[in-house]
């Protein structure tokens, strides 16, 4: 008896070519459904529709097709059982080795504007997940196939004889993990129709096993989606990625996002704080900035970049030692370049896996999750206010977006001295920002004279405006809202620096 593949999918990529190899290179009688059927005869292959199979018509405008003991005796039956094998004769039931399955397209129907319950409704697919979940129980017998993407290897498989109860397994499990991603999006939506709340549903794959966590006594894995954010990365030289590697680069490029894309910027951070950020008019310019900034900090850092990488930039990269790499693209000859150094880590990450990353963070707490928007959008410039006698010029107002765009993603209470696009001193973390102020001026030094300083949080007494002027600052940026504003906004008109109040904070915890 020639073996059976059963074939019944709303997406219809590689539908052919896979038929096409089990009819006429594996040998396999075809059984199809619906618009699976058409598509195979007008492909000229021979089929044998659902409903001539069962002897019983579709029924209720297609919603019952496959809901058949003829299908799903034929699926399910355990062929080391000689009475399952017996009732399969006695009934004429052929059994199915192969079930090719994928299901209506409910997530695309609900993502579309103004989708009405009734259509939402109509795409909740019944048959589909039945023949899934029952080829995949007895992966003892039964290959199920639900996604094109798994053809081509099946095929394959088929073809070297190592089509086994492993490949049957692994199968299995894929299939298992679509169902249940299928019926995690209907009982979401329906959540959200009915009780106007989207619950919090997370099932990433597995991406990869980490040496270890933050330290070498922790176990740790890597869970993410493989077409948005980090998973979309390809990592195109080095180590294996570590834990404390996708931290830091995940800091990096939250800072690097706030800037235009046609503006060369580079973010170095160390222990998921920048510690140099800069732009230049070029990639490599604002690497060395931004390296300049603070090099000590950066040895052993990681980098994120918004512009291809370039002979040039590579040059840069390469004048100390680095952890990872990440940008939008290598060149050739940056590639060549940076070969040298084969410990460190590229990574190319397009903008538009970026923007395609869901605009929520998640941290964990004992037993739960906190979530919250992405704190990434545009600031209201409109918004700002000059509270001093003194104004800042357009140079100044120039490094205070600059500064306030960089102290965003620094950990609170974060100070951020700049100038001239770069940035000089960064404090982060104290448990009080005077003490912040302290670790950022200092580290600028000389360069503070005539420079900005950015405050994530207000000043509620007039002690770091002094120790900024100081330091010879000329302007602050601060959210303002204190109930003390007014004692720093003196300070600064007795110490003749311009301070603006932005009316927003962006603390980092």
């Amino acid at each position: 008896m020639a073996p059976t593949a059963l074939l019944s999918v709303s997406d219809k990529a590689g539908l052919v070519p896979l038929a096409r190899g089990l009819q006429e290179q594996h040998g396999f009688d075809l059984l199809s459904s619906g618009g699976t059927a058409g598509v195979l005869e007008d492909a000229g292959l021979q089929t044998v529709k659902v409903a001539d199979h069962t002897g019983t018509p579709e029924i209720l405008g297609g919603r019952v097709k496959t809901l058949h003991p003829r299908v799903h005796g034929g699926i399910l039956a355990d062929r080391g059982k000689a009475d399952h094998q017996a009732e399969l004769a006695a009934r004429n039931i052929s059994p199915i080795d192969v079930v090719v399955v994928n299901l209506y397209p409910f997530q695309a129907t609900v993502a579309a504007p103004g989708v009405s319950w009734e259509e939402a409704i109509e795409t909740i697919d019944i048959g589909g997940p039945a023949m899934v979940r029952a080829a995949a129980k007895n992966s003892a017998h039964v290959s199920v196939l639900t996604s094109p993407a798994q053809y081509d290897g099946f095929l394959a498989a088929l073809a070297a004889g190592a089509v086994n109860e492993g490949l049957r397994r692994n199968l299995a499990l894929a299939a298992f993990r679509h169902t249940a991603d299928y019926d995690r999006a209907i009982s979401d939506w329906l959540a959200n129709q009915l009780e106007g709340v989207s619950p919090l549903s997370l099932a990433l794959p597995h991406r990869q096993t980490l040496r270890y966590g933050e330290n070498p006594h922790q176990r740790a894995c890597w869970y993410s989606d493989t077409i948005r954010g980090w998973g979309a990365a390809q990592q195109v030289q080095g180590k294996a990625l570590s834990f404390n590697n996708l931290i830091d680069l995940d800091a990096a490029l939250a800072s690097l996002r706030l800037f235009p894309q046609d503006q060369p910027v580079a973010v170095v951070v160390k222990h998921t704080t920048p510690c140099g950020v800069a732009i230049g008019h070029d990639g490599a310019s604002a690497l060395r900035r931004a390296i300049d900034a603070d090099a000590i900090s950066a040895f052993g850092g990681v980098v994120a970049v918004n512009h291809p990488v370039d002979e040039a930039a590579a040059l840069q990269l390469t004048s100390l030692f680095l952890e990872c790499v990440v940008a939008p693209a290598f060149t050739d000859r940056a590639r060549e370049l940076l070969a040298t150094r084969q410990k460190l880590r590229l990574l190319e990450l397009s903008p538009a896996a970026i923007s395609a990353a869901e605009g929520r963070r998640y941290r964990t707490v004992l037993g739960g999750l906190l979530a919250q928007d992405s704190d990434d959008g545009p600031d209201d410039t409109h918004n700002w206010r000059c509270v001093t006698e003194v104004q800042p010029d357009e140079d100044q107002m120039e490094d205070l977006r600059f500064a306030w765009r960089v102290v965003r993603h620094v950990r609170s209470n974060a100070i951020v001295v700049a100038c001239d696009g770069q940035s000089l001193g960064i404090g982060a973390g104290q448990m009080n920002r005077v003490g912040s102020a302290r670790i950022a001026l200092e580290a600028a030094g000389e360069q503070a004279r005539g420079a900005v300083l950015a405050s994530d949080g207000f000043f509620p007494f007039a002690d770091t405006v002094e120790l900024a002027a100081g330091y010879g600052i000329r302007a602050v940026i601060q959210p303002g809202g204190s109930r003390r504003d007014a004692d720093s906004i003196a300070a600064c008109n007795a110490l003749g620096l311009a301070m603006v109040c932005t009316g927003r904070r962006h603390f980092l915890h």
